[in-house]
């Protein structure tokens, strides 16, 4: 489906809410070809009785979701039960149809409205396929990603037409070293090419910053001259598959349109959409402004990215090695510089328009600790805040302000848990994540007994409410709510 083709049909459609979720109609299927419906739509919307939902059913074959007909059975366990569910969200290789882009190889799809891959969706998902012994299908997404390297120039949001322009937080490398425990360290040298394709996607636009140009593309000149990282999308118009909600916060921000859409595509790239780490208001969310903020956790996956290009091309005997290590070294220092707080005892995104650190505590703090960039100081100090601020009954929560944003409290997530919980045991702060790791299994394992679904987030303050807040409703399925709880039970057993 091409947006500009269908217009103005596609506007009416998502502006008037035919659909409860605007990612409906751009996963629809066109019965016809798209100039044919619209000119027969600028015909027939004239006339008296028109229905437009009648119209669209005529025309478009609906999205059935991926796991609609799943029922799990309660009498299994919750592990049991993701077993059965790995080939209910497996999809083969696709052909091209409506805004789908193909894939050559079979993947595991996260469940629910989403019936596509998506990036870093796809790590977590595949720790479970790890613990599961799966190891054929990790090689296969990372084989999938490696092609819309190839073909694409970087790893999109997901595999559809409607996130062109923007990728997710860039967790390729981690994939590729977690293939490498079954296959062998030669996978890194063999993902080396599209390795490095995605970190020139995510550095273009470097040469060009100067003192005046602070900031182009995804890249970002630090003010002592240091080069950092942002997200980022090249348009600046409403997402497609949430036109409706950006069209109407723009008309409630003091913003310039463009503007604010590439602050919220941008804060889709994330992952996290949406955050009050994002806003320079934590309570209004028209205040968003993450292009103008750079991210501690992203610039400590791309550091692992530059940590793992390196070692591939020490495998190879290459001079690019050395390059690569002073890259890292760079932007480490760079990370401790810009985004540690000595007095807070934390780590904090930095906004780079202003000049200041943030003030949003969340788990995105936690990301040095997990990549292993933290000093054994400053992950003691960063214990605390974790223990005091974002430890709940449920696990860890994503930030403790509640703003109605799904990645704010009282939700948490399960790629955060797990971070979290790595981040700890890396610096052998055992006692508090094991704590955290039991809290999320009794937790996940609690709502499944009461359910018999696994949801793509949990309410970790109140555990007997549902989580909440965001663009949509609560998905279950839910691919890396599955491979975490997997990898977790497999360190920590299941608490009595």
């Amino acid at each position: 489906m091409s947006v500009q083709n269908l217009s103005p049909l596609f506007e009416d459609v998502q502006e008037t809410k035919i659909f409860p979720d605007g990612k409906t109609f751009v996963d629809c299927l066109p019965k016809f070809p798209e100039e044919e419906i619209v000119a027969k739509y600028q015909e027939f919307k004239k006339q008296e009785g028109f229905n437009l939902r009648q119209f669209v059913l005529d025309n478009f074959e609906l999205p059935v979701p991926h796991a609609n007909h799943y029922q799990s059975d309660i009498n299994k366990s919750a592990e049991e039960n993701i077993e059965t569910l790995w080939p209910v969200l497996t999809r083969k290789p696709d052909e091209k149809k409506g805004s789908l882009i193909p894939l050559p190889y079979p993947y595991i799809v996260p469940g629910g409205r989403f019936g596509e891959i998506y990036y870093w969706d796809s790590y977590f998902t595949m720790l479970g396929l790890h613990a599961s012994g799966k190891t054929e299908m990790i090689e296969n997404m990372v084989n999938n990603f490696a092609h819309l390297i190839d073909t694409v120039g970087y790893i999109p949001n997901g595999n559809r037409t409607y996130y062109l322009g923007r990728s997710q937080p860039p967790f390729y490398s981690l994939m590729i070293q977690l293939l490498a425990k079954t296959k062998g360290a030669s996978v890194l040298s063999q993902y080396l090419p599209q390795m490095e394709k995605e970190y020139l996607f995510w550095m273009k636009g470097q040469n060009g910053l100067t003192p005046d140009t602070v900031a182009a593309h995804h890249t970002v000149r630090m003010p002592g001259g240091e080069m950092l990282n942002r997200y980022w999308d090249e348009s600046d118009t409403p997402r497609p598959e949430s036109y409706r909600e950006d069209a109407e916060l723009a008309r409630q921000s003091g913003q310039t349109p463009e503007i604010l859409f590439r602050h919220l595509r941008a804060g889709a790239e994330s992952g996290w959409d949406y955050s009050s780490r994002w806003f320079k208001n934590p309570n209004d969310f028209s205040s968003i402004h993450t292009t103008e903020i750079v991210p501690v956790d992203l610039n400590c996956l791309l550091w692992h990215l530059e940590t793992t290009i390196a070692d591939a091309y020490q495998q190879a005997g290459d001079k690019n090695t050395e390059k690569f290590k002073r890259l890292a070294s760079a932007r480490k220092q760079a990370i401790h510089r810009y985004c540690w707080n000595e007095p807070a005892g934390y780590y904090f995104d930095y906004d780079w328009g202003s000049k200041q650190q943030k003030t949003v505590i969340s788990l995105a703090g936690i990301a040095p600790l997990f990549f292993g960039i933290a000093e054994r100081e400053q992950a003691e100090k960063t214990k605390r805040v974790i223990k005091e601020v974002l430890l709940k009954e449920g696990g860890v929560v994503s930030s403790p302000h509640i703003t109605g944003q799904q990645w704010d409290a009282p939700n948490g997530w399960a790629p955060l848990q797990w971070m979290t919980i790595t981040g700890l045991e890396n610096y052998d702060l055992a006692e508090l994540a094991a704590e955290i790791a039991r809290r999320w299994i009794r937790l996940n394992i609690r709502v499944f007994n009461r359910t018999g679904k696994l949801m793509e987030k949990y309410n970790v303050i109140d555990t007997h409410l549902e989580a909440g807040g965001g663009e949509y409703d609560g998905q279950d399925g839910f691919g890396w709510t599955n491979g975490v709880l997997l990898a977790l039970i497999g360190k920590y057993g299941k608490p009595e």
